[in-house]
Protein backbone atom coordinates (compact mmCIF):
# COMPACT_ATOMS: atom_id res chain seq x y z
CA UNK A 1 0.00 0.00 0.00
CA UNK A 2 1.39 3.43 -0.77
CA UNK A 3 -0.61 6.87 -0.60
CA UNK A 4 -1.59 9.04 -2.91
CA UNK A 5 1.41 10.97 -3.85
CA UNK A 6 -0.38 14.44 -3.42
CA UNK A 7 -1.06 13.79 0.34
CA UNK A 8 2.31 15.04 1.29
CA UNK A 9 1.38 16.35 4.35
CA UNK A 10 0.65 12.73 6.08
CA UNK A 11 3.39 11.17 7.04
CA UNK A 12 4.91 9.09 9.73
CA UNK A 13 6.85 12.02 11.13
CA UNK A 14 3.43 13.71 11.80
CA UNK A 15 2.63 9.87 13.26
CA UNK A 16 5.68 11.10 15.55
CA UNK A 17 4.31 14.47 16.46
CA UNK A 18 1.27 13.38 16.91
CA UNK A 19 2.35 10.85 20.17
CA UNK A 20 5.05 13.55 21.71
CA UNK A 21 2.49 14.74 23.87
CA UNK A 22 1.01 11.98 25.41
CA UNK A 23 2.00 12.56 28.82
CA UNK A 24 1.13 10.56 31.84
CA UNK A 25 -2.04 10.90 32.49
CA UNK A 26 -3.55 9.42 29.34
CA UNK A 27 -1.18 6.38 30.06
CA UNK A 28 -3.28 6.41 33.27
CA UNK A 29 -6.52 6.14 31.66
CA UNK A 30 -7.85 9.46 32.73
CA UNK A 31 -10.66 10.26 30.48
CA UNK A 32 -10.72 13.66 28.96
CA UNK A 33 -13.66 16.22 30.09
CA UNK A 34 -16.62 16.36 28.31
CA UNK A 35 -17.95 18.98 26.91
CA UNK A 36 -22.17 19.98 28.86
CA UNK A 37 -24.68 18.87 25.72
CA UNK A 38 -27.64 17.64 27.92
CA UNK A 39 -30.33 18.40 30.64
CA UNK A 40 -31.47 15.41 32.71
CA UNK A 41 -34.84 15.73 33.90
CA UNK A 42 -35.91 18.40 36.93
CA UNK A 43 -35.67 16.10 40.55
CA UNK A 44 -38.95 15.87 42.41
CA UNK A 45 -41.31 15.64 39.08
CA UNK A 46 -42.49 12.33 40.15
CA UNK A 47 -43.00 9.96 36.80
CA UNK A 48 -41.75 10.98 33.46
CA UNK A 49 -40.82 9.62 30.42
CA UNK A 50 -37.41 10.06 29.83
CA UNK A 51 -36.29 7.29 30.74
CA UNK A 52 -34.67 7.94 34.22
CA UNK A 53 -36.20 6.50 37.87
CA UNK A 54 -37.79 9.28 39.03
CA UNK A 55 -36.27 11.53 41.91
CA UNK A 56 -37.33 10.89 45.64
CA UNK A 57 -35.96 14.83 46.17
CA UNK A 58 -39.20 17.11 46.91
CA UNK A 59 -37.72 20.17 47.61
CA UNK A 60 -34.64 21.31 46.33
CA UNK A 61 -35.00 24.43 48.20
CA UNK A 62 -32.82 24.36 51.57
CA UNK A 63 -34.03 27.31 54.14
CA UNK A 64 -32.06 26.12 57.06
CA UNK A 65 -28.59 28.78 56.42
CA UNK A 66 -26.81 26.37 58.67
CA UNK A 67 -27.81 22.83 57.28
CA UNK A 68 -26.43 20.95 54.47
CA UNK A 69 -26.83 22.64 50.71
CA UNK A 70 -28.83 20.30 48.47
CA UNK A 71 -26.38 18.95 45.89
CA UNK A 72 -28.72 18.09 42.20
CA UNK A 73 -28.77 14.46 41.20
CA UNK A 74 -26.69 13.27 38.73
CA UNK A 75 -28.24 11.10 36.28
CA UNK A 76 -26.72 8.74 33.60
CA UNK A 77 -27.65 6.59 30.42
CA UNK A 78 -26.17 4.62 28.32
CA UNK A 79 -25.65 0.93 26.92
CA UNK A 80 -24.10 -2.57 27.99
CA UNK A 81 -22.94 -4.29 24.96
CA UNK A 82 -20.88 -7.80 24.64
CA UNK A 83 -17.79 -7.59 22.34
CA UNK A 84 -19.53 -8.78 19.51
CA UNK A 85 -21.95 -6.16 19.47
CA UNK A 86 -24.69 -7.66 20.96
CA UNK A 87 -26.60 -7.01 24.32
CA UNK A 88 -26.40 -9.09 27.65
CA UNK A 89 -28.32 -12.66 27.57
CA UNK A 90 -29.65 -11.41 31.43
CA UNK A 91 -29.76 -8.15 32.77
CA UNK A 92 -26.25 -6.80 34.08
CA UNK A 93 -25.86 -4.92 37.13
CA UNK A 94 -24.75 -1.81 36.90
CA UNK A 95 -22.40 -0.72 39.51
CA UNK A 96 -20.70 2.19 41.27
CA UNK A 97 -17.23 1.60 42.62
CA UNK A 98 -15.87 4.31 44.90
CA UNK A 99 -12.78 3.35 47.02
CA UNK A 100 -13.04 -0.17 46.19
CA UNK A 101 -16.92 -0.13 47.76
CA UNK A 102 -18.84 -1.40 44.96
CA UNK A 103 -21.96 -0.39 44.71
CA UNK A 104 -26.00 -1.70 42.97
CA UNK A 105 -26.97 1.39 40.93
CA UNK A 106 -29.66 -0.41 38.88
CA UNK A 107 -30.01 -2.96 36.06
CA UNK A 108 -29.73 -3.08 32.36
CA UNK A 109 -33.26 -3.85 30.05
CA UNK A 110 -33.24 -6.92 27.21
CA UNK A 111 -31.41 -4.64 24.56
CA UNK A 112 -28.56 -3.69 27.19
CA UNK A 113 -29.74 -0.01 28.14
CA UNK A 114 -29.94 1.29 31.39
CA UNK A 115 -30.84 4.40 33.47
CA UNK A 116 -29.98 5.32 36.60
CA UNK A 117 -29.75 8.17 39.31
CA UNK A 118 -26.68 8.22 41.77
CA UNK A 119 -26.88 7.39 45.39
CA UNK A 120 -30.68 7.14 44.71
CA UNK A 121 -32.09 4.82 47.62
CA UNK A 122 -33.99 1.96 45.39
CA UNK A 123 -34.43 -1.74 45.90
CA UNK A 124 -31.74 -2.93 43.69
CA UNK A 125 -30.28 -5.37 44.87
CA UNK A 126 -26.68 -5.09 47.09
CA UNK A 127 -24.26 -7.68 46.78
CA UNK A 128 -23.43 -8.70 50.10
CA UNK A 129 -20.82 -11.22 48.89
CA UNK A 130 -19.13 -8.33 46.43
CA UNK A 131 -15.51 -7.98 47.50
CA UNK A 132 -14.46 -4.23 47.71
CA UNK A 133 -11.30 -4.09 49.97
CA UNK A 134 -9.22 -4.68 46.87
CA UNK A 135 -10.55 -3.44 43.56
CA UNK A 136 -9.29 -4.59 39.89
CA UNK A 137 -10.49 -1.43 38.31
CA UNK A 138 -8.23 1.36 37.24
CA UNK A 139 -7.64 3.96 40.25
CA UNK A 140 -9.63 2.18 42.53
CA UNK A 141 -7.60 1.04 45.67
CA UNK A 142 -4.52 0.12 44.23
CA UNK A 143 -1.68 0.99 42.43
CA UNK A 144 -2.40 -1.69 39.20
CA UNK A 145 -1.61 1.14 37.26
CA UNK A 146 -4.38 2.62 34.58
CA UNK A 147 -6.35 4.54 37.16
CA UNK A 148 -5.69 8.35 37.94
CA UNK A 149 -2.15 9.48 38.30
CA UNK A 150 -0.48 10.42 41.27
CA UNK A 151 -1.78 12.58 44.02
CA UNK A 152 -5.27 12.50 42.66
CA UNK A 153 -8.30 13.09 45.20
CA UNK A 154 -8.84 10.09 47.58
CA UNK A 155 -12.83 10.27 46.93
CA UNK A 156 -15.69 11.34 48.69
CA UNK A 157 -15.38 14.24 50.95
CA UNK A 158 -17.01 16.07 53.59
CA UNK A 159 -17.05 19.30 51.08
CA UNK A 160 -19.08 17.71 48.21
CA UNK A 161 -22.11 19.46 48.82
CA UNK A 162 -20.32 22.76 49.40
CA UNK A 163 -18.41 22.19 46.17
CA UNK A 164 -21.37 22.10 44.04
CA UNK A 165 -21.07 18.26 43.85
CA UNK A 166 -17.98 18.59 41.82
CA UNK A 167 -16.03 16.20 43.78
CA UNK A 168 -18.65 13.50 44.82
CA UNK A 169 -17.50 10.84 42.68
CA UNK A 170 -13.50 12.00 42.16
CA UNK A 171 -12.77 8.50 43.38
CA UNK A 172 -15.58 6.70 41.21
CA UNK A 173 -15.97 4.54 38.59
CA UNK A 174 -19.20 3.03 37.10
CA UNK A 175 -19.25 -0.75 35.93
CA UNK A 176 -21.37 -3.15 34.75
CA UNK A 177 -21.67 -6.46 36.29
CA UNK A 178 -22.54 -9.90 34.87
CA UNK A 179 -21.29 -13.56 36.41
CA UNK A 180 -18.28 -14.85 34.11
CA UNK A 181 -17.58 -11.48 32.50
CA UNK A 182 -15.19 -8.39 33.03
CA UNK A 183 -16.75 -5.06 32.44
CA UNK A 184 -14.69 -2.14 31.45
CA UNK A 185 -14.94 1.18 34.12
CA UNK A 186 -16.10 4.84 33.76
CA UNK A 187 -14.38 7.06 35.48
CA UNK A 188 -17.14 9.66 37.29
CA UNK A 189 -14.34 12.06 38.31
CA UNK A 190 -15.74 15.76 37.79
CA UNK A 191 -19.15 14.65 36.71
CA UNK A 192 -21.91 17.06 37.19
CA UNK A 193 -25.39 17.08 37.03
CA UNK A 194 -25.79 18.98 33.82
CA UNK A 195 -23.89 17.04 32.02
CA UNK A 196 -24.29 15.03 29.19
CA UNK A 197 -26.60 12.15 30.99
CA UNK A 198 -25.16 9.58 27.99
CA UNK A 199 -21.99 7.47 28.64
CA UNK A 200 -21.94 5.67 25.58
CA UNK A 201 -21.49 1.67 25.70
CA UNK A 202 -19.90 -0.20 28.12
CA UNK A 203 -18.34 -3.48 26.89
CA UNK A 204 -18.26 -6.87 28.74
CA UNK A 205 -15.52 -9.77 28.12
CA UNK A 206 -16.01 -13.24 28.86
CA UNK A 207 -13.72 -14.38 31.49
CA UNK A 208 -11.43 -17.24 31.17
CA UNK A 209 -10.08 -16.41 27.17
CA UNK A 210 -6.81 -17.63 27.58
CA UNK A 211 -5.43 -14.49 29.24
CA UNK A 212 -2.99 -14.34 31.93
CA UNK A 213 -2.33 -10.90 32.55
CA UNK A 214 -3.19 -9.47 35.79
CA UNK A 215 -3.74 -5.61 36.99
CA UNK A 216 -2.95 -6.36 41.07
CA UNK A 217 0.81 -8.37 41.24
CA UNK A 218 0.85 -11.98 43.06
CA UNK A 219 3.57 -11.32 43.95
CA UNK A 220 2.73 -8.23 45.81
CA UNK A 221 -0.29 -9.77 47.50
CA UNK A 222 2.91 -11.91 49.28
CA UNK A 223 5.10 -9.44 50.42
CA UNK A 224 5.58 -9.31 54.37
CA UNK A 225 4.03 -6.91 56.68
CA UNK A 226 6.65 -4.26 56.85
CA UNK A 227 6.63 -4.48 53.28
CA UNK A 228 3.12 -3.41 52.57
CA UNK A 229 3.15 -0.97 55.62
CA UNK A 230 5.75 0.96 53.57
CA UNK A 231 3.87 0.39 50.42
CA UNK A 232 0.39 1.79 51.52
CA UNK A 233 2.44 4.70 53.30
CA UNK A 234 4.10 5.42 50.32
CA UNK A 235 0.73 5.57 47.79
CA UNK A 236 -1.14 7.70 50.81
CA UNK A 237 1.91 10.04 50.39
CA UNK A 238 1.49 10.11 46.92
CA UNK A 239 -2.51 11.36 47.18
CA UNK A 240 -0.76 14.00 49.29
CA UNK A 241 1.52 15.23 46.92
CA UNK A 242 4.51 14.04 48.68
CA UNK A 243 6.32 12.49 46.49
CA UNK A 244 9.89 12.52 47.83
CA UNK A 245 8.46 10.82 50.80
CA UNK A 246 6.34 8.44 48.49
CA UNK A 247 9.63 7.29 46.91
CA UNK A 248 11.52 6.93 49.98
CA UNK A 249 8.04 4.42 51.34
CA UNK A 250 8.42 2.76 48.02
CA UNK A 251 12.00 2.27 47.66
CA UNK A 252 12.02 0.65 51.92
CA UNK A 253 9.11 -1.52 50.44
CA UNK A 254 11.06 -3.41 48.23
CA UNK A 255 14.41 -3.12 50.18
CA UNK A 256 12.39 -5.27 52.55
CA UNK A 257 10.92 -7.61 49.97
CA UNK A 258 12.39 -7.30 46.56
CA UNK A 259 9.68 -9.14 44.81
CA UNK A 260 6.91 -6.30 45.58
CA UNK A 261 6.41 -5.55 41.76
CA UNK A 262 3.68 -2.98 42.48
CA UNK A 263 5.98 -1.01 45.14
CA UNK A 264 8.68 -0.90 41.70
CA UNK A 265 5.79 -0.21 39.47
CA UNK A 266 4.48 3.10 41.44
CA UNK A 267 8.07 3.84 42.25
CA UNK A 268 8.89 3.98 38.72
CA UNK A 269 5.69 6.44 37.81
CA UNK A 270 7.70 8.87 40.19
CA UNK A 271 10.92 8.55 38.47
CA UNK A 272 9.06 8.61 34.90
CA UNK A 273 7.38 12.33 36.74
CA UNK A 274 10.99 13.16 37.60
CA UNK A 275 12.49 12.44 33.99
CA UNK A 276 14.45 10.32 35.41
CA UNK A 277 14.21 7.32 32.50
CA UNK A 278 17.07 5.34 33.47
CA UNK A 279 15.63 4.83 36.73
CA UNK A 280 12.27 4.60 35.93
CA UNK A 281 13.22 1.89 33.29
CA UNK A 282 14.92 -0.06 35.93
CA UNK A 283 11.93 -0.23 38.28
CA UNK A 284 9.53 -1.28 35.77
CA UNK A 285 12.23 -3.99 34.77
CA UNK A 286 12.25 -5.02 38.28
CA UNK A 287 8.25 -5.29 38.38
CA UNK A 288 8.43 -7.83 35.30
CA UNK A 289 10.99 -10.01 36.50
CA UNK A 290 9.14 -10.34 39.66
CA UNK A 291 6.08 -10.62 37.86
CA UNK A 292 5.76 -10.90 33.91
CA UNK A 293 2.34 -11.55 34.47
CA UNK A 294 1.62 -7.64 35.59
CA UNK A 295 1.14 -5.47 32.94
CA UNK A 296 0.84 -2.04 34.44
CA UNK A 297 4.65 -2.15 33.29
CA UNK A 298 4.44 -3.05 29.85
CA UNK A 299 1.85 -0.09 29.07
CA UNK A 300 4.89 2.44 30.45
CA UNK A 301 7.88 1.23 29.62
CA UNK A 302 5.82 0.87 25.88
CA UNK A 303 5.28 4.81 26.47
CA UNK A 304 8.88 5.50 27.16
CA UNK A 305 9.67 3.27 24.06
CA UNK A 306 7.08 5.85 22.46
CA UNK A 307 9.39 8.57 23.17
CA UNK A 308 12.62 7.37 22.15
CA UNK A 309 10.70 6.73 19.13
CA UNK A 310 12.20 2.77 19.19
CA UNK A 311 9.56 1.07 17.20
CA UNK A 312 11.36 -2.26 17.61
CA UNK A 313 11.36 -2.69 21.15
CA UNK A 314 7.54 -0.94 21.34
CA UNK A 315 5.91 -3.63 18.83
CA UNK A 316 7.43 -6.16 21.20
CA UNK A 317 7.00 -4.66 24.31
CA UNK A 318 3.08 -4.12 23.20
CA UNK A 319 2.61 -7.76 21.55
CA UNK A 320 3.66 -9.79 24.83
CA UNK A 321 1.00 -6.98 26.74
CA UNK A 322 -1.67 -7.58 24.27
CA UNK A 323 -1.48 -11.30 24.82
CA UNK A 324 -1.45 -10.58 28.04
CA UNK A 325 -4.74 -8.45 28.09
CA UNK A 326 -6.75 -8.13 25.15
CA UNK A 327 -9.35 -6.35 26.81
CA UNK A 328 -8.38 -3.39 29.40
CA UNK A 329 -5.96 -1.47 27.95
CA UNK A 330 -6.84 0.05 24.28
CA UNK A 331 -3.67 2.32 24.31
CA UNK A 332 -1.46 -1.06 24.00
CA UNK A 333 -3.45 -1.70 20.94
CA UNK A 334 -2.85 2.07 19.60
CA UNK A 335 0.63 2.16 20.44
CA UNK A 336 1.07 -1.55 18.40
CA UNK A 337 -0.20 -0.16 15.49
CA UNK A 338 1.90 3.20 15.89
CA UNK A 339 5.29 0.84 16.03
CA UNK A 340 3.94 -1.09 13.35
CA UNK A 341 2.98 1.67 11.01
CA UNK A 342 6.37 2.98 11.32
CA UNK A 343 7.82 0.06 10.53
CA UNK A 344 6.19 -0.32 7.56
CA UNK A 345 4.22 -3.25 8.38
CA UNK A 346 0.72 -1.57 7.87
CA UNK A 347 -1.69 -4.73 8.05
CA UNK A 348 -0.06 -5.46 11.53
CA UNK A 349 -1.10 -1.54 12.15
CA UNK A 350 -4.51 -1.79 10.66
CA UNK A 351 -5.81 -4.69 12.64
CA UNK A 352 -4.26 -3.27 15.72
CA UNK A 353 -6.08 0.07 15.35
CA UNK A 354 -9.34 -1.67 14.92
CA UNK A 355 -9.13 -3.21 18.14
CA UNK A 356 -8.16 -0.24 19.50
CA UNK A 357 -11.41 1.50 18.15
CA UNK A 358 -13.31 -1.36 19.21
CA UNK A 359 -12.25 -1.01 22.97
CA UNK A 360 -12.15 2.84 22.96
CA UNK A 361 -15.96 3.20 23.39
CA UNK A 362 -15.24 6.19 25.67
CA UNK A 363 -12.90 8.08 22.86
CA UNK A 364 -10.56 8.60 25.46
CA UNK A 365 -7.41 8.17 22.68
CA UNK A 366 -8.62 10.39 19.95
CA UNK A 367 -5.30 9.50 18.15
CA UNK A 368 -6.64 6.47 17.49
CA UNK A 369 -9.11 8.01 14.86
CA UNK A 370 -6.60 10.14 13.64
CA UNK A 371 -4.06 7.07 12.86
CA UNK A 372 -7.04 4.70 11.71
CA UNK A 373 -7.52 8.23 8.71
CA UNK A 374 -4.14 7.95 7.84
CA UNK A 375 -4.20 4.41 7.66
CA UNK A 376 -7.11 4.91 5.31
CA UNK A 377 -5.57 7.05 3.55
CA UNK A 378 -2.97 4.32 2.56
CA UNK A 379 -5.64 2.63 1.02
CA UNK A 380 -6.87 5.17 -1.04
CA UNK A 381 -10.34 5.91 1.08
CA UNK A 382 -10.66 9.07 1.03
CA UNK A 383 -14.08 9.42 2.14
CA UNK A 384 -13.59 7.02 5.34
CA UNK A 385 -10.39 8.71 6.29
CA UNK A 386 -11.77 12.04 5.70
CA UNK A 387 -14.38 10.69 8.30
CA UNK A 388 -11.75 9.74 10.73
CA UNK A 389 -10.33 12.97 10.72
CA UNK A 390 -13.10 14.81 11.00
CA UNK A 391 -13.98 12.61 14.32
CA UNK A 392 -10.82 13.18 15.60
CA UNK A 393 -11.33 17.05 15.41
CA UNK A 394 -14.54 16.66 17.61
CA UNK A 395 -12.97 15.52 20.46
CA UNK A 396 -8.90 16.19 20.65
CA UNK A 397 -8.02 19.12 23.00
CA UNK A 398 -4.32 19.97 20.95
CA UNK A 399 -4.55 23.13 19.06
CA UNK A 400 -1.31 21.82 17.30
CA UNK A 401 -2.44 18.34 16.49
CA UNK A 402 -6.14 19.62 15.34
CA UNK A 403 -4.34 22.19 12.96
CA UNK A 404 -1.82 18.90 11.41
CA UNK A 405 -5.34 17.35 11.26
CA UNK A 406 -7.05 19.93 9.27
CA UNK A 407 -4.46 20.54 6.74
CA UNK A 408 -4.64 16.77 6.53
CA UNK A 409 -8.04 16.88 5.97
CA UNK A 410 -7.97 19.90 3.36
CA UNK A 411 -5.44 17.71 1.43
CA UNK A 412 -7.61 14.95 1.05
CA UNK A 413 -10.67 16.93 -0.12
CA UNK A 414 -8.47 18.86 -2.80
CA UNK A 415 -7.66 15.18 -3.75
CA UNK A 416 -11.02 14.10 -3.90
CA UNK A 417 -11.95 17.24 -5.49
CA UNK A 418 -9.63 16.62 -8.61
CA UNK A 419 -10.65 12.78 -8.19
CA UNK A 420 -14.61 13.85 -9.46
CA UNK A 421 -13.49 16.75 -11.72
CA UNK A 422 -11.19 14.13 -13.88
CA UNK A 423 -14.38 11.27 -13.51
CA UNK A 424 -16.84 14.46 -15.05
CA UNK A 425 -14.35 14.93 -17.91
CA UNK A 426 -14.04 11.44 -19.17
Amino acid sequence: MSPHPGVRVITIVLVLALFSSLGFAQATGKAPSKPTTGTPPPAGTGSNNTGFPSSTTTNSTNTNKTGPTYTPPIYLTGRVMLEDGTPPSEPATIERVCNGNARAEGYTDSQGNFGIELGRESTVFQDASEDSSRSTFPGIGSGSGTGAGLGTSSGLGSNAASTGGLNRYQNCELRAKLPGYRSQSLSLANRRSLDDPNVGIILLHREGAGETGTKISAKSLAAPKESRKAYERGMQAAKKNKFDDASKDFEKAVELYPEHAEAWYELGRLQVEREDVAGARHSFGAALKSDPKFVGPYVQLSMLSMKDRNWPELAELTDRAMRLDSFDYPQVFLFNAVANYNLHKFEIAERSIKQAQRLDTQHRFPEIMRLAGLILVLHKDYAAAAEQFRSFLKVSSSPEDMAAVRAQLTEIERITAQGSVAQKEK
